[in-house]
């Protein structure tokens, strides 16, 4: 498969599984987190006006059914105006760039941020990890409880995020699936099946429990749920560590199998930044 047609697919994922979790979320919960979201140039935008934790409020799956263009990134800082956003993060694969971005996004005040490596493997590719907690599918009665642990792994607040996250269980394209030590989960993670990929998001474990193997194993009984939906390749993205530092979750990827696609620059806008804002 070519590099293209891989990172249309591993971009295609990324914004589905980002534009369902917001898009599902239930009343109460779009209405406590401020969540609209829309789908602009064969991408989306996604903004959480009351997220404190800056991670949700976000862009992404750019560049494939349309250009990138000073004319798709107006939309998409027009629409985070509309909703009253604090910030964004806008995230394009590298080879989606146009030539002159660097002018686009000095019109807006758009600067670098943190850096994330996209990485994937065929299913066959795959190496199952081992732990001796006990890892399964999340059932109907669990999900307020997965949604809790995954939130707090990732140091999130619950406040509405757990209700949105809860629902995700509900969706037929997300599989989500949880670690416990004896009666208590201690881990989580979620599949999102879209088509021929299976993408690998939202994998956390509760700050007791970690070094001992959950993220691994919940990598295998995702990869496997994945085989069995037909998908025939795995995606998943991980934050890219500085010089010097590590990322264990990147490492459980690699040592699975995974391999790095490309690395991709956030890009963060402010909207007290560029033509219509202060500096």
């Amino acid at each position: 498969m070519s590099q293209d047609r891989l990172t249309a697919l591993a971009e295609g994922a990324e914004a589905e599984f980002m534009y369902q979790y917001e898009s599902s979320a239930p009343p109460s919960a779009r209405s406590t987190l401020g969540i609209a979201t829309t789908r602009i140039g064969g991408g989306v935008a996604l903004s959480m006006r009351h997220d404190v934790t800056g991670y949700w409020s976000k862009a992404l799956g750019f560049g494939v059914e349309e250009p990138v263009t000073r004319d798709l990134i107006d939309r998409v800082v027009d629409f985070y105006r509309a909703e009253d956003s604090e910030g964004a993060v806008i995230q394009i694969a590298p080879s989606a760039l146009p030539p002159d971005w660097d002018d686009i996004r000095a019109g807006h005040g758009i600067v670098p941020g943190s850096a994330w490596v996209k990485l994937t493997c065929p299913i066959d590719d795959f190496r199952p990890g081992r732990t001796a907690l006990r890892v399964g599918p999340v059932g109907p009665g669990e999900a307020e409880e997965w949604a809790s642990v995954v939130l707090r792994g990732f140091g999130m607040p619950e406040e509405g995020l757990g209700e949105m996250m809860a629902a995700s269980a509900g969706h037929p394209a997300f599989r989500p699936f949880a670690a416990w030590d004896g009666d208590d989960m201690v881990a989580g993670a979620n599949l999102f099946v879209h088509g021929e990929i299976g993408s690998l998001n939202a994998a956390s474990t509760l700050p007791g429990h970690r070094n001992r193997g959950a993220q691994s194993a919940l990598l295998a009984a995702r990869a496997e749920e994945a085989a069995k939906a037909g998908c025939r390749r795995l995606v998943a993205e991980a934050g890219l560590p500085a010089e010097g530092s590590a990322n264990p979750s990147l490492n459980n990827m690699l040592a699975a199998g995974l391999r790095p696609l490309y690395d991709r620059q956030n890009w963060i806008w402010r909207p007290d930044t560029g033509p219509t804002g202060g500096s």
